[in-house]
């Protein structure tokens, strides 16, 4: 017999969405369980994105040092690292990151219960743990937080071993001379940017005009130009028709006639809800073709005490944003004021890497809104000097007659930190959100932050303001 536990507040899914939740429902005095169906906490982030992807980009980039450095050159050869060593000493930091989190539900007291969930009905889940038992747990309130996988077309056969996806390449056994990567998104340039780092060569097969259409456009291009300088052949406007697999390669014949050879092939084109085994049908409801389910600015779905956050709801696929997502829903349950993220800034952990908020060029020019640009590149600061990493440029866009910080746009070393000095500075109300600031406040030398006060200068002096 199923064994029973009921909870004010049911989270399914211990990413940083179901952990925002859980944590603040917990906080508040809610009894609350959550449901994994991993190992350990922290869900695909952990596990398979954000924190070993970003910890395998260090390394390389660690790598890319010692092949610059003259002082590091002379004490050995890091070319001859392979990736699955690289990959190594990258994971070493998931087993740290599971055990400090699920110090933070043991010291809330949420429960953490292993294991597959489906509903039951609006109120109940039942739960098969990994030895094949059932629990079935109750709730007034339900949190689905369960994440996404990686899109895959049937055609394609995942299971070859020379067939990747954005999980299954953390497993990859070998390294490749040659990488094909389709799909030019958020994963597959940050993966081309990291595998051409390890002097592998590799052909980034990108179905649009240019790459990651969202960014400003002089960003775009200066991504485009630092793939293409570190080996990377970007080609635009292509679409696969098939993909043949052998012992010896892979080749990715596409629609154009063109046939890409390659040792191993790493499929990253879009991504899918975790809500195939939910039994939604149960509750009456319905995720789209992706997987995904819809929700109001509550965070709920169309079922009223069952609220969704984090990648199962689509855009912005962010884990920063997953987990302000899961505090407001439970801030929502609490009867509590929320926010809908909205604001949530952009990172590309490129290398190098980029990071954005607010509007671009093109939007504001669409708009018709009079506004300016202030520049700063980053050669040009004594910190990127001193530190080696001169490839990059902050520009401030500001409106041309009240100053007011329309958007911030960072391509280079360090961009996802650098970013929230401007964000903090957008969030103010007024006069306060001006490009003035930047002039007016004094910043310590040398450091990257001093980026602000050089484009603020900048774009005043294009508005004869200074």
């Amino acid at each position: 017999m199923a064994k029973k536990h009921h909870y004010d507040v049911l989270v399914i899914g211990a990413g940083p969405g179901g952990e925002g939740a859980a944590m603040a429902a917990a906080k508040a005095g809610k009894r609350v369980g959550v449901i994994e169906n991993r190992p350990g906490v922290g869900g695909g982030c952990v596990h398979k994105g954000t924190i070993p992807s970003k910890s395998l980009r260090h390394v390389v980039k660690q790598v890319i040092r010692h092949k610059v450095y003259p002082l590091f050159r002379a004490m050995g050869d890091a070319q001859r690292l392979s990736y699955p060593e690289v990959l190594a000493e990258a994971s070493r930091v998931i087993p740290r990151y599971v055990d400090l989190h699920t110090d933070y539900y043991i010291r809330n007291r949420a429960t953490i219960h292993m294991g597959e969930a489906s509903f039951v009905d609006a109120n109940t889940v039942s739960v098969k743990l990994p030895d094949g038992a059932r629990e079935r747990l109750t709730a007034e309130h339900i949190v689905v937080a369960t994440g996404s996988r990686p899109y895959r077309p049937s055609d394609i056969d995942f299971g070859h071993p020379r067939v990747y996806d954005s999980d299954t390449i953390l497993n990859m056994k070998h390294t490749p001379r040659n990488l094909i990567i389709y799909g030019a998104g958020v994963i597959g340039c940050e993966y081309a940017s990291i595998f051409s780092g390890l002097g592998i060569k590799v052909d980034l097969i990108n179905s649009r005009e240019h790459l990651l259409t969202f960014l400003d456009d002089e960003i775009c291009d200066a991504l485009s130009y630092h793939l293409r300088d570190m080996g990377v052949t970007v080609r635009h406007n292509e679409e696969y028709e098939s993909v043949e697999a052998t012992e010896r390669g892979v080749t990715l014949k596409l629609k154009s006639g063109k046939r890409i050879h390659g040792d191993a092939l790493l499929w990253s084109n879009g991504r899918t809800g975790n809500t195939d085994t939910l039994a939604l049908d149960k509750i009456g409801l319905k995720a789209d073709g992706r997987g995904q389910l819809e929700v109001n600015e509550r965070y709920q779905t169309n079922v009223e005490n069952i609220y969704a956050v984090g990648d199962v709801i689509g855009w912005p696929s962010l884990a920063s944003a997953s987990y302000d997502q899961g505090r407001a829903a439970a801030s929502n349950i609490l009867g509590q004021a929320s926010r809908y993220v909205t604001d949530a800034p952009t990172g590309i952990y490129t290398l190098p890497e980029i990071s954005s908020i607010g509007k671009t060029e093109s939007e504001l020019t669409a708009a018709k809104i009079p506004y300016e640009v202030g520049r700063a590149f980053f050669k040009n600061t004594a910190r990127a000097q001193i530190s080696g990493e001169k490839v990059g440029v902050l520009k401030i866009l500001f409106h041309a007659e009240s100053l007011e910080i329309l958007g911030i746009h960072c391509f280079g070393a360090e961009a996802s930190e650098i970013i929230h000095i401007g964000q903090a500075i957008m969030n103010q109300d007024g006069e306060a959100n001006s490009i003035a600031y930047f002039v007016n406040t004094t910043f310590n030398y040398p450091t990257m932050a001093e980026a602000y006060r050089t484009a603020a200068l900048d774009g005043l002096n294009r508005v004869q303001r200074i």
